[in-house]
């Protein structure tokens, strides 16, 4: 068009005089999906928001960390703790240290993490057919929620739980920045900074008041356990001679805790965070001791095994000597002895 007609104009220009002159038909915006805006509850510890952060945190100083953390919905109140592994145990540590200082929030808000959340396996070639929705048991966590008596909600997306997220997002840019002027190096110095300093700072500026002033939070009951919710909990059941066995170990029931009915009874054994074992029928915890497993000798060699092998090595001297011309004929060997034969025969 510039050549011919002397007319000069850009793209967007030509575009919407085709489109103008019915010569171009636009193409129409896809709708994006927008995650609606949630507002936040109404009380402190009404929802807690939980999650990790896998990041550099102290900038190839020292060793790799992860980040944990626990931040109110009403009040973006920020609980947290640099962890060596984002596991099952170390997370329990964490819900153990926010229990006793803030007490029992009423649910938890999380992704659908394995640490968290089951889930269910597929065969690999089978069809995504419609079925009916499988109960799968609850993960460790899931089943100390359960026990304390706090309910848990699991995030459909990254974007749900945009508090948590927000929250590691200034984390990577306030937090690093922070430890790396002051030097941090270590765990130990990355938790002393994250204490005394980042989270006190978040809690000078960043946090808000609930829209309504009651505390949503509950205290421990007497009947509520931490060492023991807090635990990897797994059922055994009890031998014929009151023995059980437990990760690779064989452990006796002592005779003052043998009760009626508990041969062959299901127990609960419980794995706690300082590496002890509980073992539990019904209410009453038992004492139990574990078994040294004798090692079983090793298997004798076989009978005459050496000489077998000298023999099989230098063969046999039996028929050594012998030679087939120089021996009987065959009726003579085959004759009855004691009657001297004829010639005829």
């Amino acid at each position: 068009m510039r050549n011919k007609h002397q007319i000069e104009a850009s793209k967007e220009t030509v575009r919407k005089w085709m489109m103008a002159g019915k010569l171009w038909r636009g193409r129409k915006e896809k709708v994006k999906q927008v995650h609606v805006w949630r507002p936040r509850r109404s009380r402190y510890g009404e929802l807690v928001q939980w999650d990790t952060s896998e990041h550099d945190w102290l900038e190839g100083r020292g060793e790799k960390l992860y980040l944990i953390a626990m931040i109110d919905d009403a009040t973006s109140r920020l609980f947290a703790r640099f962890v060596r592994h984002d596991s099952t145990a170390e997370n329990m540590k964490l819900l153990w240290s926010y229990l006793e200082k803030f007490g029992r929030p009423l649910t938890f808000y999380t992704d659908k993490a394995s640490l968290f959340q089951t889930a269910q396996k597929h065969k690999r070639d089978e069809r995504g057919v419609d079925k009916d929705a499988v109960e799968m048991p609850l993960t460790q966590i899931g089943r100390a929620l359960q026990e304390l008596g706090m309910a848990w909600i699991a995030a459909h997306s990254a974007q749900a739980k945009g508090r948590v997220e927000r929250n590691f997002g200034t984390a990577q840019d306030r937090l690093v920045k922070g430890m790396r002027v002051v030097g941090v190096k270590t765990i130990e110095q990355a938790n002393e900074y994250l204490t005394n300093d980042y989270l006190v700072w978040w809690e000078r500026e960043l946090t808000v008041e609930a829209a309504h002033g009651d505390n949503a939070h509950r205290g421990l009951e007497k009947s509520h356990n931490l060492a023991a919710s807090l635990s990897h909990v797994e059922t055994r059941q009890v031998r014929n001679d009151y023995t059980l066995r437990f990760d690779g170990q064989l452990y006796q029931i002592e005779r003052q805790a043998i009760v009626s009915g508990l041969r062959g009874a299901k127990v609960r054994v419980e794995k706690r965070l300082d590496g002890s074992l509980a073992v539990r029928y019904g209410q009453r915890y038992l004492q139990l001791r574990r078994c040294a497993v004798a090692e079983k000798p090793a298997a004798p060699p076989p009978p005459n095994s050496a000489g077998t092998r000298q023999r099989r090595q230098r063969g046999s001297d039996w028929g050594k000597n012998f030679d087939v011309k120089k021996g009987p004929k065959i009726w003579q060997a085959a004759a009855p002895s004691g009657r001297p034969r004829s010639a005829t025969e």
